[in-house]
C-alpha cells in the first residue's frame, strides 16, 4: 500500500465530511504516510499514526466518514507507547493551541508522533511543501506560531520549546544571530514531498498499482 494511494483513497472518500478541506488534506497526508512505513518497516500502523484505535475511528468518522467502516477493520486495538519526550511535544502543543476540540486532540497526537522521525517536520506529515506546514501550525496553534516570529524550523523550536518548559537550556548562544550553527535551526528545508518521491520511485520502477476497497456512497 503506497502513500500516495492512501492519501487519494481518504481525500476522495472525504466528499460526505463538512470538515475543513485543509484539516482533510493534513490528515490523508499524515495517515497515508505512516501507513506506508509501517508496512515498509513492518510496524503497526497506528504506532506510525500516533492515535490508539478508538481516537483513530473517531478522526476517520469525522474527516473520512465513508471509508470509516473499512479502516475499522484494518487497524489493531493495541495500545500506543507515548515517550516521555513525545508527551513534552503534546503538552506545549496543547498549551498553545487555538481549538479544544476532539480533532485538535488527534492532530497534537499525531504530530507528536511524526516529530519522532528523521526529517523536515513537513516531509514526516507527507506535506507538499513547508509552506503547508506554516499554514497548519498558524491555523491549528496560532499562539506557537505568533512565538516563531523568526521562522526556525519547526522540529528546533518545539524542543527548544519543550527544553525551555522543563528548565533546560538547549543551547549556550545568547541571540540566535551570534550561534555558529545558525544554519541548523533556521536554513532552508529545501527538499521533496515525500509523498511525491514515492510517486516518483513507482513511477520509475513501474509498479502496478495497489487496489484499495471502495469507499461506501
Amino acid at each position: 500500500m503506497r502513500a500516495e494511494e492512501v492519501y487519494d483513497w481518504l481525500i476522495a472518500s472525504s466528499s460526505s465530511s463538512a470538515a475543513d478541506a485543509f484539516d482533510v488534506h493534513v490528515a490523508a497526508s499524515i495517515i497515508g504516510l505512516a501507513f506506508a512505513e509501517a508496512e515498509e518497516e513492518g510496524r503497526d500502523r497506528l504506532d506510525a499514526v500516533g492515535l490508539d484505535r478508538a481516537a483513530f475511528l473517531d478522526l476517520a468518522a469525522i474527516l473520512f466518514p465513508a471509508c470509516a467502516p473499512v479502516l475499522a477493520a484494518q487497524v489493531d486495538p493495541r495500545a500506543i507507547e507515548v515517550t516521555p519526550e513525545e508527551r513534552s511535544v503534546r503538552d506545549i502543543l496543547g498549551i498553545y493551541s487555538s481549538d479544544a476540540g476532539r480533532l485538535q486532540t488527534h492532530f497534537i497526537a499525531m504530530i507528536s508522533r511524526r516529530c519522532q522521525s528523521p526529517h523536515h517536520l513537513w516531509q514526516d506529515l507527507g506535506l507538499r511543501s513547508r509552506a503547508e506546514l506554516r499554514e497548519l501550525m498558524t491555523r491549528r496553534f496560532a499562539p506557537l506560531a505568533r512565538k516563531n516570529s523568526q521562522d526556525m524550523k519547526w522540529k528546533k523550536f518545539l524542543y527548544r520549546m519543550v527544553c525551555g518548559s522543563e528548565g533546560f537550556t538547549l543551547c549556550a548562544a545568547p541571540v540566535c544571530s551570534d550561534c555558529d550553527e545558525f544554519h541548523i535551526c533556521f536554513g532552508a528545508e529545501d527538499g521533496e514531498s515525500r509523498l511525491a518521491r514515492n510517486a516518483r520511485a513507482v513511477a520509475a520502477n513501474g509498479n502496478e498499482p495497489i487496489a484499495l476497497p471502495e469507499a461506501a456512497e
